[in-house]
């Protein structure tokens, strides 16, 4: 990782999930993965696979509420993905033996670019379309087969906004969105996600080489200490930066992603009504 990830000496933050809780936490998601496609009467669900811990354990627990046969999975690379991160992707499905389609995105792309080539030049642009191909594809696959769609995102991303609008939160339900990412791991590791899966690095891959961690700055256990101390917590910044030994700009740093991205936690505004 770069110099540049801000990271804590020691965390005093224990989010370790006991062996009961971690259970608790399995039975409530796949009962909660149950009751939405029961409501919606659908069929089934769809999940989009990047080979990430997120969508690896959400998958996971798909199958276990509904069953293989009712699992769709929808493996998207395009010309930033890595080959590796791709593989294991297709691994997850097999695994878990549900039926999945390989979707080249990158065609899809190029007819942005060609529709509006400046914005080839703009990278976040450019990554951001990458991503909402994505949901589209993963809502014309739903709606075809009479499916709702699975969103991979945890408490972590939801707090500092990272993810991209209309894109890999156009979703109908977030299983593990309770979750910050550490307690991620942990369940994936309970329920039987392989090693090198659950300690794979994080990556958008909106272009190449990106990683999570330092994209943001700061390193996902010390961000979920500062998530739980001071934005979900009643610490103020002095004293969470006290607590877990770190300049006061990280806690500065988490409290400007969660205000930025408040409008990413909300339907869009509308003006308030008029009394005529």
């Amino acid at each position: 990782m770069s110099d540049a990830v801000a990271r804590p000496k020691d965390l005093p933050v224990d989010l370790t999930l006991s062996e009961s809780e971690l259970e608790a936490h399995r039975e409530h998601i796949t009962a909660f993965v149950r009751s939405v496609v029961d409501d919606a009467g659908a069929d089934g669900a769809v999940i989009g696979l990047s080979g990430g811990i997120d969508s690896t354990l959400t998958a996971h627990l798909a199958v276990e509420a509904l069953g293989a046969e009712a699992v769709h999975g929808l493996v998207m690379p395009s010309d930033v993905n890595t080959e590796g991160n791709m593989s294991d992707a297709e691994r997850v499905a097999e695994m878990l033996g549900i039926d999945y389609d390989v979707v080249d995105i990158e065609p899809i792309v190029d007819a942005f670019v060609d529709a509006y080539p400046a914005g080839e030049d703009h990278r976040m642009a450019l990554g951001n379309v990458r991503v909402r191909t994505r949901g589209v594809l993963n809502y014309f696959v739903a709606n075809a087969e009479s499916r709702i769609v699975l969103g991979t995102g945890n408490r972590s991303e939801t707090l500092t906004g990272y993810y991209t609008k209309y894109g890999d939160q156009a979703v109908d339900c977030n299983p593990i969105g309770n979750l910050y990412k550490r307690q991620v791991r942990q369940l994936a590791d309970h329920v039987g996600v392989p090693e090198d899966l659950v300690e794979k690095p994080p990556s958008a891959e909106m272009w190449v080489g990106q990683t999570d961690e330092e994209e943001m700055g700061l390193s996902y256990d010390l961000l979920d200490a500062v998530l739980v101390l001071h934005v979900d917590g009643p610490l103020s910044t002095a004293a969470t930066a006290s607590t877990l030994d770190v300049d006061e700009s990280v806690i500065d740093r988490v409290d400007e992603l969660y205000a930025t991205s408040e409008h990413k936690r909300h339907m869009p505004p509308a003006p308030d009504a008029l009394s005529l």
